[in-house]
């Protein structure tokens, strides 16, 4: 079962708010190549807010994914696409349901 997670949420600048969808769906491929990345989620709560929920099986997965590709990616990109830094969370996970 996956243990770890992170829920990172980000608030798009005005008039950037199809950008941060566009880089979140790019994104996919990189998580995919992740091989510590149980689950990935791009989620959008509003017009401008968005966010980030992944899951690991241990906590070197969830290290690896912090110094990642995806994370790099965003925080080049954060001063021109968000309003402020991410909010990034470790959450540990009581009870999962994967497929399966």
């Amino acid at each position: 079962m996956s243990q770890f997670a992170l829920f990172v949420r980000l608030e798009a600048k005005p008039g950037q708010e199809e950008a941060v969808a566009a880089f979140l769906s790019s994104a996919l491929p990189l998580a995919n190549a992740e091989s510590g990345t149980v689950s990935w989620f791009a989620l959008q709560f509003g017009p401008s807010t968005f966010g980030v929920f992944d899951t690991f099986a241990n906590e070197e997965g969830r290290q690896a994914h912090l110094s990642g590709p995806i994370a790099a990616a965003l925080l080049a990109n954060a001063s021109s696409l968000l309003s402020s830094p991410p909010t990034i969370e470790e959450v540990d996970l009581l009870a999962v349901k994967l497929p399966g």
